[in-house]
């Protein structure tokens, strides 16, 4: 059974920072492409970031290129987003995904955790 779960979300300021964590099991996480979305109340889910199998091939969302930077342990069977000068708009509801393909942007993915609420006040 594959597991996804995110961690590390909370309230933080405006210019703050936060490292979310996403530990998986039940799959060869080296054979997974991983991906961070999230979800604002009353919008539709959007990418944020994607890391290849290795973590040579990165992509971002234009709204976080600069300011996110999506890393990967696979050691650890665990993907991180690290979020620096937050803005009140990057409040949402922040999942991690799994795909084997590297299509960044797609929404496809295999697999998806429960998301940790990540929410910045100004």
């Amino acid at each position: 059974q594959v597991q996804l779960v995110e961690s590390g979300g909370g309230l933080v300021q405006a210019g703050g920072s936060l490292r979310l964590s996403c530990a998986a099991s039940g799959l060869t996480f080296r054979s997974y492409v991983m991906a961070w979305f999230r979800q604002a109340p009353g919008r539709e889910r959007e990418f944020v970031a994607a890391i290849s199998w290795s973590g040579g091939m990165t992509f971002y969302a234009d709204s976080v290129k600069g300011r996110f930077t999506i890393s990967r342990d696979n050691a650890k069977n665990t993907v991180y987003l690290q979020m620096n000068s937050l803005k009140s708009e990057d409040t949402a509801v922040y999942y991690c995904a799994a795909r084997t393909k590297y299509e960044p942007g797609r929404r496809d993915y295999d697999y998806w955790g429960q998301g940790t609420q990540v929410t910045v006040s100004s």
